[in-house]
């Protein structure tokens, strides 16, 4: 009886009770806080995570102009029936150079955090034209005017010079090669080795399988690197942490 008549003092005294509650959730915030002060690194380095290419990071910005993140979170949580139905819940690795990051929880339409490789280019030409002519029960409005936007490569290098400002690692070297990268990974023609040196794995081809380089072929470009950097059958979490 005598602990529940100090309860009653505290709940019956608003000012006492805000001043524990204070303590309470400073010290909470404490626990969970310092610790991360004495962390070289709060991130799981993996292997196979890169920067994005130039004309990814591009399609990225074009993603994120046209509001996609409003309907389509990056981000697959832990749970079985995220992980059957869009595969391996998503590491924190794979969105540390994405300034900012697309996780959430809204879906109005499917999480898209390993949508690269799963349709084809001509699949998300076909989608981006017309998206019930291959998802009929589609709400998204279609996008046919990105294939007759240009895609310029004129402030890409700027685009990756700020971005490296905020920690990704984009070196001297990647920076002045940037419109030229930009232009070689939609040109199946060019020689491609200094980009796949830069960027292991990139993905090179005419995305939208049209003749220049449209905002279309930005867009699928970054859409088809989605969730592939990653090989999973290999990778092992650190349980150290």
């Amino acid at each position: 009886m005598a602990i529940l008549d100090h309860h009653k003092k505290i709940e019956t005294h608003a000012t006492l009770l805000l001043v524990l509650s204070f303590l309470v959730v400073t010290i909470g915030g404490i626990v969970q806080i310092a610790p991360l002060f004495y962390l070289e690194n709060t991130i799981e380095k993996v292997e196979g995570v890169r920067p994005y290419a130039p004309l990814e990071l591009a399609g990225r910005d074009i993603y994120i102009r046209e509001g996609c993140y409003v309907c389509h979170s990056q981000m697959i949580r832990p749970m079985r029936d995220e992980v059957e139905r869009y595969g391996h819940y998503s590491l924190a690795a794979e969105s540390m150079y994405d300034h900012p990051f697309q996780w959430g929880s809204k879906r109005t339409g499917p999480d898209l955090a390993r949508i690269g490789g799963r349709y084809s280019d001509d699949w998300h030409v076909l989608h981006f034209l017309e998206p019930k002519s291959v998802v009929p029960e589609s709400v998204m409005p279609p996008y046919a005017f990105l294939f007759d936007r240009a895609a310029s490569p004129r402030h890409v290098d700027d685009l990756m010079a700020a971005n490296r400002a905020v920690g990704v690692p984009y070196s001297d070297e990647m920076i002045a090669a940037a419109r030229a990268d930009f232009l070689a990974q939609s040109d199946p023609a060019a020689d491609p080795s200094g980009l796949l040196e830069r960027y292991p794995g990139v993905q090179v081809r005419n995305f939208d399988g049209r003749p220049g380089v449209s905002e279309a072929d930005a867009l699928i470009a970054y859409m088809q690197v989605l969730g592939t950097m990653v090989d999973f059958s290999t990778f092992t979490p650190d349980v150290s942490r």
